[in-house]
C-alpha cells in the first residue's frame, strides 16, 4: 500500500481514536489496521524532531508547562500515553514498515531544515513521504531545501480563493483541507488543477462515501478500524 492510489485511509496521528496520539503504539496500531499510510506532528526540540502535536505538554503527556522549557531528556522521560514516550520522528520511520506511507505535518518555527535532512539522511527508504504544514512560510523553506524531492502538501483548516495559486506556486503532490472545508465543488476545482485532495479528519463513514463520490484523494481519520472496512466495502 502506498499513497499513489485513490480512496486512501490514513491514521491520523497514528490511530487517535484508538491509542495514545502520536506514539509508536499508535503508529503501529494503525499500520495493523491495513492503513495506506500515518500522519505526525513534528516539532523541534534542541535540534532533535519530536512528535508531538501541541506547543506545550499538557494534554498529551503527564507533564506541564511548555515543550521548549524542558530539555530532550526530561521530555523523553514523559509519559505520553500508556507508558509511551514521545517519539524522535526516526524511530517512528525506523518502527513503520515502508509500505506504510508517512505524511509529515511540521509544526511550529524551525522545523524545515532537520525535517529536509532527517529525509535526505532516510532516503525515503522506498517509503512514501508527503510533507505538510499550515504554516507556509515553513513549507516554503523546505520546499527550496527538498528540490523536488519530497512530495508537499499546503494545510487548510478554512478555505479561501487563493488556495489553488498556493498550492501551483508550491507545486503542490496535494491540498489537504479541513472537512468543513472540503466541499464537491472546491474539490473538483483542485482535482482540475492537478491536485490531489486529502481531507481530515474523517471519522464517519458517511462522510468518507460522500467526500470520495465528489473526487477526494483519501482521508485521515482516528478510527481506522473503522473507516478502512468501510472504505473497502464502497469500492467493492
Amino acid at each position: 500500500m502506498s499513497f499513489q492510489s485513490e480512496r486512501l485511509v490514513i491514521g491520523h496521528r497514528g490511530a487517535a481514536g484508538l491509542a495514545p496520539e502520536n506514539t509508536l503504539a499508535g503508529f503501529a496500531r494503525a499500520a495493523a489496521l491495513g492503513v495506506h499510510g500515518v500522519e505526525l506532528d513534528v516539532r523541534c526540540v534542541d535540534g532533535r524532531l519530536l512528535v508531538i502535536h501541541d506547543d506545550r505538554v499538557d494534554r498529551t503527556t503527564s507533564g506541564s508547562g511548555d515543550l521548549h522549557s524542558f530539555c530532550i531528556e526530561r521530555l523523553r522521560a514523559l509519559d505520553a500515553g500508556d507508558g509511551q514516550p514521545i517519539p524522535f520522528m526516526e524511530e517512528v520511520f525506523d518502527a513503520l514498515p515502508p509500505e506504510v506511507g508517512i505524511n509529515v505535518e511540521m509544526k511550529g518555527p524551525k522545523t524545515a531544515a532537520p525535517v529536509s535532512s532527517m529525509l535526505r539522511e532516510f532516503g525515503n527508504r522506498q517509503r512514501d513521504v508527503l510533507v505538510s504544514a499550515f504554516n507556509l512560510d515553513e513549507l516554503r523553506r523546505f520546499a527550496e531545501r527538498a528540490r523536488g524531492d519530497v512530495p508537499l502538501a499546503p494545510l487548510f483548516q478554512r478555505w479561501h480563493a487563493g488556495i489553488p495559486e498556493v498550492a501551483s506556486e508550491l507545486r503542490a503532490w496535494s491540498v489537504n483541507l479541513g472537512i468543513r472545508a472540503a466541499t464537491q465543488q472546491r474539490i473538483e476545482a483542485l482535482r482540475s488543477r492537478g491536485f490531489r485532495v486529502l481531507v481530515h479528519t474523517v471519522n464517519r463513514p458517511v462522510d468518507a462515501e460522500r467526500l470520495f463520490s465528489w473526487g477526494a484523494t483519501g482521508i485521515f481519520t482516528d478510527f481506522p478500524d473503522r473507516m478502512i472496512p468501510a472504505v473497502a466495502a464502497a469500492r467493492d
